[in-house]
């Protein structure tokens, strides 16, 4: 099946995919919660990245890119972003601002590809991340998550390596999506087992009292999210329009925060709401922006 054609209406195939995607990372995030939980987080990302591993060994052969750069992208995209995510989940309580602080990869990937790369930055991606920053300080200001700052600039620090790591593959091209992912569960695993076992305490204990559920939610996280949901979205950005595609996983913490309502009992107060709505939009703005970008290249491209 050849690429579509840009600006085309989706298939239903394509927005099956979507659905499956924001469904099974929203339904993560509160997976992530659940894990730590009951088990130390660097261990637990560990265990997640090595029960990816299973699946995604078959897919790393060489060729390899350039190890130095390659040992960055996996670093900052593996051990430091999940490592990091997992930890705040440990800290926070409110679990609606922390994931949103989590869509933050967007507007500082866009941030960091200026900076970079130098690729363009448009007054619509200015604000854009302007009302997306605002508004993660905008929920920092509410009662209830006040205890959860240190935990969202965790989040915002994950986003920081993701966007990185992000920035760093556009440089290496031709490595495949699956490969990336099996690379990162070679380097993450053990390296997060070394660091959990070197910090964390009560490792043993911990994973001989966890309940059935966990060990559930592993697998969900190993598999579902870190391999199928993940390849899906390749297949969409390979497809698509990057811009276009990552707009609508922004549904992904209304999902989370739906869960958290009504399974977890986490009261949303009108400041998280409002914050949370405007980081959202702002990362929208900051999407769309780069998708008008995209749109006004190919025309340029066409007529020339």
């Amino acid at each position: 099946m050849g690429r579509p054609k840009a600006g085309s209406p989706l298939t239903t195939l394509e927005w099956a995919a979507i659905v499956g995607i924001v469904l099974v990372w929203g339904v993560n995030n509160i997976a992530a919660k659940y894990m730590t939980h009951y088990v130390p987080p660097i261990f637990m990302g560990g265990t997640r990245f090595a029960v990816a591993l299973l699946f995604l060994f078959p897919f790393i052969r060489p060729p390899f890119p350039d190890p130095k750069r390659l040992l960055v992208i996996l670093l900052l995209i593996g051990p430091l972003n999940a490592g990091l995510i997992y930890i705040g989940f440990s800290m926070v309580h409110s679990l609606s601002a922390f994931i949103v602080s989590l869509q933050l990869w967007v507007p500082f990937t866009a941030l960091f590809a200026w900076l970079i790369l130098g690729e363009a930055m448009v007054g619509l991606q200015l604000l854009g991340l302007i009302v997306a920053f605002g508004g993660i300080a905008w929920m920092t200001l509410s009662p209830g998550t006040q205890g959860d700052i240190p935990g969202i600039l965790v989040g915002v620090a994950a986003s920081i390596c993701w966007a990185l790591g992000t920035i760093l593959v556009r440089q290496v091209p031709g490595i495949k999506p699956l490969k990336l992912q099996g690379l990162t569960a070679l380097l993450s695993a053990p390296l997060m087992f070394a660091v959990a076992f070197g910090t964390e305490k009560d490792i043993g204990p911990s994973v001989l009292s966890a309940p059935m559920m966990v060990w559930v939610c592993v697998v969900w996280a190993a598999v579902l999210s870190t391999v199928g949901a993940t390849a899906m979205m390749f297949w969409l950005v390979q497809r698509r329009e990057p811009a276009r595609i990552m707009s609508y996983f922004l549904m992904t913490p209304l999902v989370s925060a739906v869960i958290s309502v009504l399974f977890m009992g986490e009261i949303i107060s009108w400041q998280v709401a409002m914050g949370g709505v405007a980081t959202l939009a702002g990362v929208a703005l900051v999407a769309l922006s780069e998708r008008r970008l995209a749109k006004t290249s190919q025309t340029s491209l066409e007529t020339t």
